[in-house]
């Protein structure tokens, strides 16, 4: 957990525009230790509580931004629709990304490692089908 919490405290220091110097000078003021090593995990959330006070706010972690397009949320729908009626193996994105990889790595050029990434709409198109037709013998009611 402390680890977890370090790492939380150097994010608030990034998004407060606290450089290193500052940093070890305000674990100083607050805990009495000038690193963090030495904090426990009490120390710690004292100087997370500091950063607080100073504007940090903590957003919930583990939740990705919605894809930047449209029909690449749709095809995020329709592997959500997969996994709901236990058609998937691995129904999160690395799942996705892994069916993408597999399903297409021979057609396509290059296949990205991520599915937000991809731009090409003749791609878009290849995935968004596949998933489509894999819905129709699932029997799952798509909306497109």
């Amino acid at each position: 957990m402390t680890r977890a919490l370090q790492r939380l405290v150097h994010v608030a220091c990034r998004e407060l525009a606290i450089d290193a110097d500052t940093r070890r000078y305000l674990q100083l003021v607050v805990t009495g230790k000038a690193s963090m090593a030495d904090m426990d995990e009490a120390d710690l959330q004292k100087l997370l509580t500091r950063l607080k006070e100073k504007g940090f706010r903590v957003t919930a972690t583990g939740k990705r931004k919605a894809a930047p397009r449209a029909d690449l949320r749709y095809i995020h729908v329709l592997w959500r629709l997969l996994g709901e009626d236990g058609a998937l193996d691995r129904p999160g994105r690395a799942g996705l990304n892994a069916f993408v990889r597999s399903r297409f790595a021979g057609k396509w050029a290059s296949v990205p490692i991520d599915i937000d990434a991809l731009q090409d709409a003749g791609q878009i198109n290849d995935v968004t089908r596949a998933l489509k037709d894999w819905c129709a013998r699932r029997c799952i009611k798509t909306e497109r």
